[in-house]
């Protein structure tokens, strides 16, 4: 099917013309005899084109698009109009109609403005429901954490969403502080506009100021056009500037006269421009300190710590790692088209216990990569990275002595292997307990240093 559309006409002679012609090309046609009818018929289907008539009793064309834009924005509206009024088509296609058509109709065009227009409105669609999509999964509640410190900042989220305030966010690396300015952008009244991220520490100091104000032609080698930077491109949306902290003075002084005066000038320009934007900022250093060296303005982080907040790194809210995990193997399954259907006990172990200096991002590269390698329906040590799999082992009275030189990791788990073997007296089961592992993964670990009964054993008296 080619797509749906309505057609309004009073009259029921050029309504069954313009249906016949559509129905000839495959659209899924329906009529209406006038606006009010058109609007009804609207609500119950979904139409994308609306072909419509400009001159109607009751109703006109005028009065039906405003509606139509109001209440079905993704629809698209032709309008039909005598020579008489093209002015009046014109000025319908100002207030957004697509296109329009003169009477007497040519078939061709009816058909060529028919497509192009239910193409526009399929695009809209699509793009609308994108928006739906992202602003759900950046609301605050679908953000995984339920944590105390992670409730803490859904709160304050919650708190600022209908203002405009400066947000400065503090956390390490791969703690998801882009994640939680998506949230307070698509929370907030500006969530219809652009959101705009640039990482400050990725891009030379040398570009980063086009990137962010743009610049004029000519205004350098290259410069063959203007090019409109990150602020004009955000505005009344938001833009996130991550990384704060190693931004160099000269450009922390002309964001701080956008704070201030709220334009900026670009490369090259002679002439302020206005700009409506929200700035939420991040920095994984503590700008204190940065202050007292000399290589951050105090007055800009005036400016910029109005509302402010830590996001705490994974390993103080350990709680939230099984959901998270959770997440990140329902992510990765439908990715990697796998069907990994969870996590062995001693695997979890090994993740609850782990430091995460990669936080929330390394945990996801983990379950990506235990899945991609996953031969079974569960995630097992085997499938880990050695990193997380060296966690420390308790053995009771069974203490590894390091020598002087060292040891290479290999001989210190073989070495540990045998001991947890004589200690229970050659029982897997009984060793594998003392390991912390699993009676399979121990069998495995075994097998791999062809480690054989006569190893273990306990000489008789």
């Amino acid at each position: 099917m080619q797509g749906t559309i309505l057609v309004v006409d009073d009259e029921k002679g050029q309504r069954e013309i313009l249906k016949a012609i559509l129905e000839s090309e495959g659209y899924n046609v329906g009529t209406a005899s006038g606006g009010q009818e058109a609007l009804e018929a609207i609500q119950k289907n979904n139409f994308e084109l609306v072909v419509t008539d400009l001159k109607m009793p009751g109703m006109d064309g005028h009065e039906l698009l405003k509606q139509i834009l109001r209440e079905k924005p993704s629809v698209s509206v032709v309008m039909i109009t005598a020579h008489g009024t093209i002015d009046s088509a014109v000025e319908a296609i100002r207030q957004g109609a697509f296109d329009y058509l003169t009477k007497p109709l040519d078939r061709e065009k009816l058909l060529i403005v028919s497509k192009k227009a239910v193409e526009k409105s399929r695009l809209m669609s699509e793009n609308m429901q994108l928006k739906q999509q992202l602003e759900k999964q950046f609301r605050p509640e679908g953000i995984i954490g339920t944590d105390s410190k992670m409730r803490e900042i859904f709160r304050i989220i919650k708190k600022v969403s209908g203002s405009s305030a400066t947000v400065l966010i503090y956390g390490e690396s791969g703690t998801g502080k882009e994640l939680i300015a998506k949230a307070l952008h698509y929370s907030s009244l500006r969530s219809a506009n652009p959101f705009m991220a640039i990482n400050c520490a990725a891009i030379p100091e040398t570009l980063l100021e086009t990137e962010l104000f743009g610049y004029e032609k000519g205004a350098f080698t290259g410069a063959y056009a203007r090019n409109t930077g990150l602020f004009e491109a955000a505005d009344k949306g938001t833009i996130f500037l991550d990384e704060i902290g190693d931004m160099n003075l000269t450009l922390q002084s002309k964001l701080l006269r956008v704070l201030q005066e709220k334009e900026i000038r670009r490369v090259g320009g002679s002439s302020n421009i206005k700009v409506n934007v929200r700035i939420i900022a991040a920095t994984n250093k503590d700008l204190d300190i940065v202050i007292k060296e000399g290589k951050f303005r105090e007055d800009l982080f005036y400016r910029l710590n109005v509302v402010a907040f830590k996001i705490p790194p994974l390993r103080e809210r350990r709680s939230d790692i099984p959901e998270l995990a959770a997440y990140f193997m329902k992510k990765y399954n439908e990715a990697l088209e796998k069907n990994v259907k969870g996590i062995s006990d001693e695997a979890m172990n090994a993740f609850m216990n782990y430091n995460w200096p990669g936080n929330v991002r390394q945990l996801e590269a983990v379950i990506e990569r235990a899945i991609l390698l996953n031969e079974g329906d569960t995630i097992e040590m085997e499938s880990l990275p050695m990193e997380i799999m060296t966690r420390p082992i308790t053995l009771g009275k069974m203490d590894f002595e390091l020598p002087e030189g060292g040891i290479s990791f290999e001989d210190f788990e073989k070495e540990m292997l045998i001991k947890a073997m004589v200690k229970s007296n050659g029982v897997l089961g009984k060793a594998a307990h003392l390991l912390g592992m699993s009676y399979r993964t121990l069998q495995y670990r075994l097998n791999k240093f062809g480690i054989i009964k006569e190893s273990y054993s306990t000489p008789k008296g």
